[in-house]
């Protein structure tokens, strides 16, 4: 664990992306295993949940942020003020790709650093979607170009999403072994660290 998340014993986890690529749906349903396929609009929301970590109580906080572009400098200060980013679009908005590419720019100004610790997400990865994005071509330009990490995921059928998230803590130096001290989900995170879950496992009670 690096010494900044000892002293201050929490993290800030940021979700950015255009609207309605399911920044919310992703958390909603890793925080409370539920999806509302209605989009509705976020202007900012916070959640906040305590894990224990090596004996020590660690706060995650996740910023659900607007995917609107009318509020730049709440977006800057959400920048400012967070530890992980996970730049979310749909797989089946080329547009909304493009909307990352921006974002990651303006990350790497405000954070004054090259390598941000970011995972990028292609959410609406369900069969018969429409694609628009093809995996292989953002898997290329962000693990290769922009050393992230990068993840498909669907909050609809749940895959991947406790992916996500463990991904974006492993990126602070959280380990991945983390037991909530509220539970208010059924998933948990592996006791067991060398077993990764495969890409399609879906409605597990552990993840493994």
């Amino acid at each position: 664990m690096s010494l900044a998340v000892k002293e201050k014993n929490h993290v800030r986890l940021v979700f950015l992306g255009a609207a309605g690529v399911g920044k919310t749906a992703l958390i909603r349903r890793f925080l409370m295993d539920t999806f509302e396929p209605k989009h509705r609009r976020t202007v900012e929301e916070m959640h906040s949940r305590e894990y224990e970590v090596s004996g020590a109580t660690v706060k995650v906080e996740i910023l659900d942020t607007s995917g609107s572009y009318s509020f730049p400098a709440m977006r800057k200060l959400s920048i400012q003020n967070s530890d992980a980013f996970a730049l979310v679009y749909a797989v089946d908005n080329a547009e909304s790709f493009e909307s990352i590419k921006s974002l990651r720019e303006e990350i790497l100004e405000v954070k004054e650093d090259k390598f941000p610790p970011i995972v990028v997400v292609g959410n609406k990865a369900e069969p018969g979607g429409g694609r628009q994005v093809l995996a292989e071509d953002v898997l290329s330009l962000v693990e290769l170009d922009w050393n992230s990490r990068f993840l498909e995921a669907s909050a609809k059928e749940n895959n991947n999403v406790v992916e996500v998230f463990r991904e974006l803590l492993q990126q602070v130096n959280l380990p991945s072994r983390l037991s909530p001290a509220l539970r208010r989900r059924r998933e948990t995170f592996p006791q067991d660290n060398s077993l990764r879950p495969p890409m399609n496992k879906t409605n597990s009670c552990t993840v493994c």
